[in-house]
């Protein structure tokens, strides 16, 4: 026989052994067949004997006490853990990057929020004509187009704002990525730095944050169409939801193309492309976490915002008196500046966990999907992780 050494089937002859034995050699003075006896049992009253545990022999240690098994940590050099995070380690990355970054972070979203007031309270103050008050005697249509042409008049009045606006988010988001990219490092990073190795990105980037808007207006239009040639309300209607569904699938698929652009130095498709392939098969995790975040950090702008709006309205020349006047805090001097300031406030706060949760949710999708933990520990320099 083949056994392995030590072991051996009851019953096997001399014959299944070698010549030196050292297969087991069982006695020929075996009881006969049928007179095996059990133990006797214990008398009545007698505890049970319970045998004694068996000794650790050399080199082995008894199983640790309940509850104290080591789990191993993963490596965390910068601010969060080399492993697949969860939407509360996204979160505390992002808040624990500003407060360990707060020199760099907040003098980009500052100076990008304050650029983005200034040029609202000008054109609010400057550029949007007085609202007119409603006609009480007009009819619904008249109504409805009075009110049509008030929201076009704002809408030109704020287009200058709004460019200066997209300008402003873009820059943030460039050097935020940059910032939050040796965050996870551990590596310390200045707003020179920042900007030296964001500004090769900002046409890219400029292309990718026009490209993908323009394709989901393009979206729309296509949804809406046949309701419109058709003079059909109920077609328009329906169009306008199944495009707008496509745009928000469309919205979460682009979602990783930003930090994928800054960060792996990739064009505009490509990276759109390397976007896709990262959420394809966790749609709905990065639609929840995206979706969670926005709210929640639109929730605290709003709290954020509520004093400096009481404030303004307390201070302004007009009182509260005018507040049922529509028009009545629009071209007030401090109400501009202390909702300006207001805005500035939350703007700061807001921008840089809004641009956390992107890049850690590109991170954490390629660490779930290409093992970046690996790479991210080497490029830490990490004992471990490789030269």
């Amino acid at each position: 026989m083949n056994d392995t050494p030590g072991w051996a089937s009851p019953g096997s002859s001399s014959s299944d052994g070698d010549a030196t034995g050292s297969t087991p050699q069982w006695s020929q003075n075996q009881p006969p067949a049928g007179q095996w006896q059990p133990p006797a049992a214990p008398a009545p009253g007698t505890p049970p004997q319970i045998p004694a545990a068996p000794q650790a022999g050399p080199g082995w240690g008894g199983p640790p006490p309940y509850g104290q098994w080591n789990v191993p940590q993963a490596a965390k050099p910068g601010v969060i853990a080399l492993r697949p995070l969860t939407l509360g380690d996204i979160l505390d990355g992002a808040v624990t990057t500003l407060r360990r970054y707060w020199r760099t972070v907040l003098t980009v979203s500052v100076a990008v929020a304050a650029i983005m007031q200034v040029a609202q309270i000008l054109c609010q103050r400057y550029l949007i004509p007085d609202q007119q008050p409603l006609d009480p005697a007009a009819s619904p249509a008249e109504a409805l187009d009075q009110t049509l042409e008030a929201a076009r008049t704002s809408a030109i009045g704020m287009a200058p704002a709004s460019l200066i606006a997209a300008v402003a988010t873009l820059l943030s988001a460039a050097l935020l990525t940059v910032v939050i990219s040796r965050a996870v490092l551990g590596k310390p990073i200045d707003l020179a730095t920042a900007w030296r190795e964001a500004r090769p990105r900002l046409l890219p980037l400029l292309g990718l944050s026009l490209l993908v808007p323009l394709i989901c207006a393009v979206v729309m239009f296509v949804g809406i169409l046949p309701g419109l040639l058709l003079g059909s309300d109920g077609l328009t209607l329906l169009g306008m939801f199944v495009a707008l569904g496509v745009v928000v699938w469309l919205w979460i698929r682009f979602a990783l193309a930003s930090p994928a652009l800054m960060l792996e130095r990739q064009g505009v498709i490509a990276s759109m492309k390397r976007s896709a392939k990262l959420v394809q098969g966790a749609w709905w995790r990065v639609f929840g976490i995206t979706v969670l975040i926005n709210l929640l950090m639109a929730l605290v702008a709003m709290i954020l915002a509520i004093p400096f709006a009481a404030l303004a309205m307390a201070f302004s020349v007009e009182g509260l008196a005018d507040l049922a006047n529509t028009g009545a805090f629009e071209k007030d001097w401090s109400f501009l500046i202390l909702t300006g300031i207001g805005g500035v406030v939350t703007n700061a706060l807001v921008y840089p966990i809004v641009s956390g949760v992107s890049v850690f949710l590109y991170i954490d999708q390629r660490i779930r999907r290409e093992a970046l933990d690996v790479e991210l520990g080497r490029a830490a320099g990490l004992p471990g992780y490789g030269g």
